[in-house]
């Protein structure tokens, strides 16, 4: 390639977006959270585990109504040697996905403590959705899925019992996460009411709808 056209190529526009949505997936490590990011972002499993050391993160743009949004979607080191990094990354968070394994209570039980750093790091009006992973090892599991709701009741937050191995509710997680803190912002006056008013919930896609229009967030 011409140096020149090199250059160009540089400077073509990167494809734009209407609203910009951080995300974050916490828990306690070997709950699942690399893999459950995987499976949404690219549809892939791996049976290996390798531990998350401080934060990575993806990227996936997605289409709800006439809206194009970016989810920067972060997997969090759920040592606790990584504890202070990972909350430095909450601020600014519009969402999280807090994570069990249904076969480790310890991991359940320390549901309380992660979203007591939510409420402690992030912002107010951060939505938070309670997810079971692994379910497709029912045979195996210690927490009931009647347990993991009434956390999630107790808490204020939506509960989806998920598996990334069997991609189960996954997309469902991150298209409900999205639907909520776009009613949390339009119920604030952050952007277009009707874009989420009534009670239909639309489905992300992966592709844009025809002739999208501009919005602001």
């Amino acid at each position: 390639m011409a140096k020149a056209d090199f250059r160009a190529a540089q400077r073509e526009p990167e494809p734009t977006f209407d609203c910009m949505f951080k995300i974050l997936i916490i828990g306690n490590s070997s709950v699942g959270k690399t893999s459950f990011l995987f499976r949404y972002a690219d549809d892939s499993f791996s049976h290996s585990f390798v531990s998350t050391v401080g934060i990575d993160f993806k990227v996936k743009t997605v289409y709800r109504d006439d809206k194009r949004i970016k989810l920067q979607i972060w997997d969090t080191a759920g040592q606790e040697r990584y504890r202070t990094i990972t909350t430095a990354y909450y601020r600014g968070a519009m969402g999280f996905i807090l994570m069990y394994d249904i076969i480790n209570e310890e991991s359940f039980n320390a549901v309380q403590d992660w979203a007591t750093q939510i409420k402690t790091y992030s912002w107010d009006n951060a939505q938070v959705i309670l997810v079971g992973n692994k379910c497709d090892r029912d045979s195996e599991r210690v927490i009931t899925p009647e347990k993991g709701k009434s956390l999630a009741d107790q808490l204020g937050f939506e509960f989806f019992e998920a598996s990334a191995k069997e991609n189960i509710n996954v997309r469902q997680v991150f298209e409900r996460l999205v639907d909520v803190i776009l009613k949390k912002m339009a119920e604030g006056g952050d952007t277009d009411p009707s874009i989420t008013s009534g009670t239909k919930t639309t489905r992300l896609t992966d592709t844009p709808p025809e002739l999208p229009k501009n919005c602001a967030c």
